[in-house]
């Protein structure tokens, strides 16, 4: 068990900010060590709530879950080995916890209605400073109590002897940090103190230096310089020879993360992560930056820095591929009262585009003070620099247009000039592009009114008008009514032989109304052929049928499968529509179809609710669906999402209600989108997915169900703005559902609010 617990512990050294969160540290996230490792992050909701996740200890499965404890709001965290700890948000009071759920009895009753500014959690130890978290009072004195593990993973507490001399009791401390069998702390004074009955192996000599950071292991110690970042190490003889304590030399730091056999740093300059000893660097992520940090044994988590997300990765290859944090936002760092200084920025909530944040923090005199960064990563350039709100700006070296950033982008100024020539050309040959479009549509228009006048004459003839100049044909298909202009007239024999004698091998598909199958016209084009069954025949008659052709040709749209033409030859009722080539939203979420990532998922549903709108609202009489799912949601040539089988219109019952009936189940197709999972399930419990998803969203949770199939974006609040909308769609009261139009608009700011205009801006940049 001892190698599990050979971690290293954090300490921030003369510093007003913790920035190093690790084993026996404190932070916005923290990591618990031992067998039943888990982690533990403040979210960035503003209310301070405390997300757990980690492998489940009530399944045999080996993969990671959210733990549902019931953890009250924090300030700070901090994980020991089986346990965390940290300070209520409102008391100031300890409280620690472990996986199997417990909690106050964790802190032993003679210091549960203390007040502490600082806790630290070690092997079987914590420790805190006396004082409340948001004084302007930031040392105290010391309590210590012991954490130790009883039976069947459960833990109990008592006051400690070990952590206690007469020495420490007198001493004021800013700043204290925890690792196995010690604990360290920088004295208001000056100067580092540590204690505990393994403190004497450290060997720490007489330092003179300023430290930002200090880091612990079992026998050693590393610290970050703070005027230079550097940082040094040093421990008893057995780590000597050891490439542990080898860091990167020449690269400065803000941050540090310790693990069972490697160290990892937040780099001061880009933010990136930097790792040393035995990890795997190949898993290490090389597109984000990060501001928090923290390890267990052999998984480490960070906050990325541009959105707030949780990434996880195994520090060395031996570990699985992957691991699976939540996806809510959390908090950069420690809420603390006063402004930041010098090297730092007060974290803008503005910034995550959520309008009712105003704060990550419970009160809004606090402010998250993180470290400025200077450069950024391989293939950015920073258009902007730090100031008091804001971190700098990184930017794709693609847009790099002066000479501010073409050292920093490796540009040298021919190499910008063949750039920017490059780009004219491809502007040149789009606009080019569009003029000769231009013209080739105006050509194609005139051709086409040239012989309007003639096919008029054809249809005079087949409606039994006498054209003595005409030629005595029978076509395969004519224009008529009920749909002028916009349906052919189909006979029975072409569309027999478009779909090889309606043989099984072309079925699409088949639901109430018939079947569909696959056809191939003569003049070349691949359709659609619904062929009604004899139940849909004997329930509708002809002035029915003509009825409904009336009202599916007047429905012309982008995202509806419109109607092309019809067939109604010795009792058969044929409907020709548009073939959709990439089949149907069902079948790729869950028929195993090629996946969906997730901006297309996006516009697959706002495209799908501008359908359902186009029936909604600009029909008259107005189109309900009824029939809302994901089946019923086609996919074109072009990925666009278009609306099928709202045919066969029934004029029974209230229209209203019915539309309110179609919102509720496109919430369902929302909530499908979002999580990849059935509308309903046997498999899963519960198997009804708004019965499942639906208290995950109120509770805050949203991103417990997204869909873990498809890789995360970097921006992931468009996800939980969807889950919103979905939840708000299927309330069981129908007036407290949004109308289509709503949720289409809704939709539409997700997209273009978030995605499209930022690549449209970049876009033009790039180009001019």
């Amino acid at each position: 068990m001892n190698n599990l617990y050979n971690t290293l512990s954090l300490l921030l050294f003369l510093s007003s900010f913790s920035f190093a969160y690790g084993f026996g540290s404190m932070g916005p996230i923290s990591a618990v060590f031992g067998q039943n490792d888990f982690f533990c992050a403040i979210d960035a909701s503003g209310k301070q709530e405390v997300i757990c996740w980690g492998k489940n200890t009530s399944s045999s499965s080996s993969t990671s879950s959210v733990f549902a404890i019931d953890v009250p709001p924090m300030a700070a965290l901090s994980g020991g080995a089986g346990f965390m700890c940290g300070i209520l948000v409102n008391t100031s009071y300890a409280y620690c916890w472990d996986s199997m759920g417990s909690s106050s009895d964790l802190v032993p009753q003679v210091y549960q209605s203390s007040s502490y500014s600082h806790i630290s959690s070690g092997r079987d130890h914590v420790c805190a400073i006396r004082g409340s978290y948001y004084s302007d009072s930031d040392s105290g004195s010391i309590d210590c109590w012991d954490i130790v593990e009883t039976s069947n993973n459960r833990f109990s507490s008592k006051q400690s002897a070990l952590y206690y001399n007469q020495e420490i009791s007198s001493l004021s401390f800013k700043k204290i940090v925890s690792g196995e069998g010690f604990t360290c702390g920088s004295l208001e004074d000056g100067g580092i103190k540590c204690w505990g009955p393994t403190s004497s192996n450290l060997i720490v000599p007489d330092v003179q230096d300023k430290f930002l950071t200090l880091a612990s292991g079992k026998s050693s110690l590393c610290g970050v310089v703070e005027s230079s970042g550097e940082i040094k190490c040093w421990g008893d003889s057995s780590f000597s020879n050891s490439s542990i304590l080898d860091p990167p030399i020449g690269t400065s730091f803000v941050s540090l993360a310790i693990g069972a056999q490697h160290f990892c740093g937040i780099r001061e300059d880009n933010h990136a992560i930097e790792c040393w000893g035995k990890v795997n660097s190949s898993s290490i992520p090389k597109d984000s930056g990060f501001l928090s940090i923290a390890s267990s044994d052999s998984i480490m988590c960070g906050i990325r820095e541009d959105d707030l997300v949780l990434d996880c990765w195994f520090a060395n290859a031996s570990s699985p591929s992957n691991i699976d944090p939540p996806l809510q936002l959390c908090s950069p760092g420690l809420c603390t009262p006063g402004s930041c200084g010098p090297g730092n920025f007060a974290f803008n909530a503005s910034l995550l585009h959520e309008p009712d944040l105003t704060s990550l923090c419970v009160r809004k005199d606090l402010n998250i003070c993180s470290p400025c960064g200077f450069n950024c990563s391989n293939g950015f350039f920073p258009s902007s620099s730090c100031t008091q709100n804001a971190d700098r700006v990184c930017t794709s070296c693609s847009l790099c247009q002066n000479s501010s950033c073409w050292e920093i982008c490796n540009l040298k100024p021919h190499q910008h000039q063949d750039h920017r020539l490059h780009q004219l050309r491809k502007l040149i040959i789009i606009i080019g592009s569009s003029i000769f479009g231009s013209l080739l549509i105006s050509i194609l228009l005139c051709i086409l009114l040239r012989f309007l006048p003639q096919k008029g004459k054809q249809k005079k003839q087949f409606s039994g008008e006498k054209e003595s100049d005409a030629p005595d044909i029978t076509p395969s298909s004519v224009s008529v009514a009920p749909c002028p202009g916009l349906a052919q007239v189909f006979r029975l024999s072409e569309l027999k032989d478009a779909t090889n004698g309606f043989k099984e091998f072309n079925e699409l598909g088949r639901g109430s109304y018939g079947f569909v199958y696959r056809a191939v016209l003569p003049d070349g084009r691949q359709v659609a052929v619904k062929r009604a069954n004899a139940a849909t025949i004997i329930h509708t008659n002809s002035r029915e049928f003509e009825m409904e052709l009336e009202i599916l040709c007047s429905v012309r749209h982008s995202n509806v499968v419109n109607l092309l033409g019809y067939c109604s030859e010795m009792g058969e009722r044929l409907l020709v529509y548009e073939l959709m080539s990439h089949g149907t939203l069902h079948d790729h979420l869950h028929g195993g179809f090629s996946p969906l990532n997730w901006p297309l998922r996006l516009r697959i549903a706002m495209q799908a609710a501008k359908g359902l709108e186009f029936l909604h609202t600009e029909i008259n009489p107005p189109i309900a669906h009824r029939d809302v799912k994901s089946s019923n949601i086609l996919l074109d040539s072009d990925w666009g999402a278009r609306i099928s089988d709202f045919g066969l219109l029934r004029n029974d019952g209230d229209v209203i209600l019915d539309m309110r009936d179609d919102v509720y189940n496109f919430g369902i197709v929302l909530l499908e989108i979002l999580s990849g999972r059935k509308a309903n399930d046997r498999d899963c419990s519960p198997s009804n997915i708004v019965e499942w998803a639906v208290p995950l969203i109120k509770q805050g949770k949203a991103a417990a169900i997204i869909d873990r199939c498809v890789g995360l974006p970097r921006v992931v609040v468009p996800l939980l703005k969807l889950a919103e909308i979905a939840e708000v769609a299927v309330r069981e009261n129908p007036c407290e559902r949004p109308s289509m139009a709503e949720v289409a608009t809704f939709l539409e700011q997700i997209i273009l609010g978030e995605f499209y205009f930022l690549a449209a801006l970049s876009a033009t940049v790039y180009l001019f």
